[in-house]
């Protein structure tokens, strides 16, 4: 097929102002006549690289046999007119373009998926119409979806390769890609999902007419970061729909999602990251406003022990009731048993600060566990290398002093040395002062 050319060889115009009329009176008794002479004349426009009137004629033809309800007969001559040996891209996208505004007037839902599928023939490889590919697939994919056919409607939108189409806007794909990760989500493929998503950079989110896309992508990140448990990531999504304008300026919107951001913020393993992230967040001046939540964190920025019976008292009543530590869901009570975990992490970290050495029976009643919950707690920190410690077992001590070696003991010592020299020369010159004063005295 040919490009189309700007110039045509010859104009038509002229002669479609005259033989079309006539062609309209025709049509009132002989359609099919009427279609051939519109075909004769498709031929020698084309042929002309006329592309205007090869446009008006093809959307002619289709407008016909849509009118009469003859939709079979419409696609037939789509799939003809599209294969016409030097057709006109143009022309081509003009009348699939046409016949995508036709879809809502058909008689039934089968014909409508009909149509969609010989749009999406006509249209397979062709780059210059990739856009109503897209559009028409995203519609087969929602009647699909709609139906329950879950895998079907994702296979189709998950086939198409939005990012890669230059002339469809960023709202748009930014939309596709959004559909893709949904129906990856709904089906279970979370891995998939996550790929799909990285297709969406958030810089196009802080364009401030695209709120509600932004929401809707983060809605999305949360569900998946849920399914992995990972904790860090559901509170750096949800601290992104709280810096969004719409929910700031909604005092019940941010509420919740500052909730939500305080319990997956102290259900997040700790690491550097977490331990900045729960340091900002406790200095929001809207967390005034939640007492529970301002309290609970506060427990876990303090170097300060926690005694989990005695934080189950306090806050598991009110916890227990919200969402995501729910009692009767499986996802609630596992968190639930993560924010034990927790508790017990931070209070073997604030004993590593303050000890250096203690007995395995004043450390298990610090931290309410048995002697094989303390050592398992115990040895998790130190494999990750949050902590150091070793365990004498026959001793029953545990030691949190890390030993130095040749170059930690000369560098502290060197550092020693530097300090106690600073000293007796500040004290030197207090001595020479105090004496200058008795001289003058």
């Amino acid at each position: 097929m040919s490009d189309g050319i700007l110039k045509p060889e010859k104009d038509y115009s002229d002669v479609l102002e005259v033989e079309l009329p006539k062609i309209d009176e025709l049509l009132t008794m002989d359609i099919q006549g009427a279609v051939e002479r519109l075909l004769a004349l498709e031929k020698q426009t084309r042929q002309s690289s006329d592309l205007a009137s090869t446009e008006i004629l093809l959307v002619k033809i289709i407008t016909i046999y849509k009118n009469t309800g003859d939709w079979k007969q419409m696609n037939e001559q789509v799939q003809l007119l599209s294969k016409k040996h030097g057709q006109l891209k143009q022309a081509i996208t003009r009348m699939v373009q046409e016949v995508i505004t036709f879809l809502d007037e058909a008689p039934d839902m089968e014909t409508k998926m009909e149509t969609i599928e010989n749009i999406r023939t006509v249209t397979e490889g062709k780059i210059f119409v990739e856009v109503e590919r897209a559009r028409v697939t995203r519609m087969l994919a929602k009647i699909k979806e709609d139906r329950g056919h879950i895998d079907a409607a994702a296979d189709l939108m998950c086939d198409l390769q939005v990012e890669t189409y230059g002339s469809m806007d960023n709202r748009e794909k930014t939309e596709f890609i959004l559909e893709q990760v949904q129906l990856c989500v709904a089906r279970g493929d979370f891995s998939q999902a996550t790929v799909l998503s990285r297709k969406i950079s958030t810089k196009y989110f802080d364009n401030p007419e695209v709120q509600d896309l932004r929401l809707r992508f983060y809605e999305l990140m949360i569900q998946i970061s849920l399914h992995d448990d990972k904790y860090l990531d559901v509170c750096k999504h949800y601290r992104a729909v709280y810096d969004t304008a719409s929910v700031k300026d909604d005092e019940l919107k941010w509420k919740d999602v500052l909730r939500s951001i305080v319990y997956f913020i102290i259900l997040a393993p700790f690491d550097n990251e977490q331990s900045d992230l729960i340091h900002r967040i406790e200095s929001d001046s809207r967390l005034q406003l939640l007492p529970m939540e301002s309290e609970l964190i506060k427990c876990f920025t303090v170097d300060e022990l926690m005694r989990w019976p005695r934080i189950d008292e306090i806050y598991g009543v009110q916890l227990r009731k919200v969402a995501v530590f729910e009692v009767s869901s499986p996802k609630g009570e596992k968190r639930w048993d993560d924010l034990r975990k927790r508790v017990i992490e931070h209070n073997i970290r604030v004993v590593a600060k303050y000890y250096t050495r203690i007995h395995t029976s004043r450390l298990k009643t610090l931290l309410d566990l048995s002697d094989q919950e303390t050592e398992t707690y115990l040895s998790d920190l130190v494999t990750q290398g949050t902590i150091y410690a070793r365990i004498n077992r026959p001793e029953r001590i545990v030691t949190f002093d890390k030993p130095k070696d040749a170059n930690d003991v000369l560098n502290e010592w060197s550092s020693n040395i530097s300090s106690l020299l600073g000293l007796v020369e500040t004290l030197s010159h207090l001595i020479s002062k105090e004496e200058m004063i008795g001289v003058k005295a």
